[in-house]
């Protein structure tokens, strides 16, 4: 059995659990757009799994909190690209894990 989840269920989901932490609300918003338009795209359900989300994906205030904890090696956002995918709002950005 599976549940339609919107934006709400999907920010809750997140607040009420020990990762409540992980994403800023705008990454949330961020997040869950992009997990939706891979649904339709792909014609494949994502399962809520918040725990499992967390893992896939690590919100960035910027290039340099990414570059502290990858390396310098990565100048630009579109060199991250060429690597993984990048969500970017603002001057954040969610990164898929690699």
């Amino acid at each position: 059995m599976k549940q339609t989840v919107n934006f709400y269920a999907f920010e809750r989901a997140f607040n009420s659990s020990q990762y409540k932490d992980n994403f800023t609300y705008e990454g949330l918003k961020a997040l869950f757009s992009c997990l939706e338009q891979y649904e339709e795209a792909c014609g494949t359900e994502i399962e809520l799994d918040v725990c499992a989300i967390c893992c896939d994906f690590t919100e960035y205030e910027n290039l340099k909190e990414f570059q502290d904890n990858f390396s310098d090696s990565y100048e630009s956002i579109e060199a991250i690209q060429d690597e993984t995918t990048v969500i970017m709002f603002g001057e954040s950005f969610i990164i898929q894990n690699f």
